[in-house]
């Protein structure tokens, strides 16, 4: 009996391993692309804050922007609650619990 129990806790472990070094390489991928998304964030958040964003937000509400022209920049609570996920995302990646 013991010799089956030992089997079944190493093919259980094996599998707890498999599972967490599965999302280790998921959750280095994420991050890398993370990363890379922070070089976005800057220009992006400057953007929103400046009167060039406004100008451009007035002229797609004055009809001079072409109708096939993806806009979702110039969505005010999009851009608004994105910068604000960004910034709850990073808080709980780099602050210790």
């Amino acid at each position: 009996m013991e010799q089956l129990e030992r089997i079944e806790r190493i093919t259980e472990m094996e599998a707890r391993m498999d599972r967490v070094q599965a999302a280790a390489a998921a959750l280095e991928q994420a991050l890398d692309a993370w990363e890379a998304a922070q070089q976005e964030l800057e220009p992006l958040a400057r953007y929103y804050a400046s009167p060039l964003w406004r100008g451009d937000f007035e002229a797609d509400g004055a009809g001079e922007l072409p109708p096939d022209l993806k806009r979702g920049v110039l969505s005010e609570d999009g851009l608004w609650n994105l910068l604000e996920r960004v910034r709850e995302l990073n808080d709980r990646l780099w602050t210790e619990e």
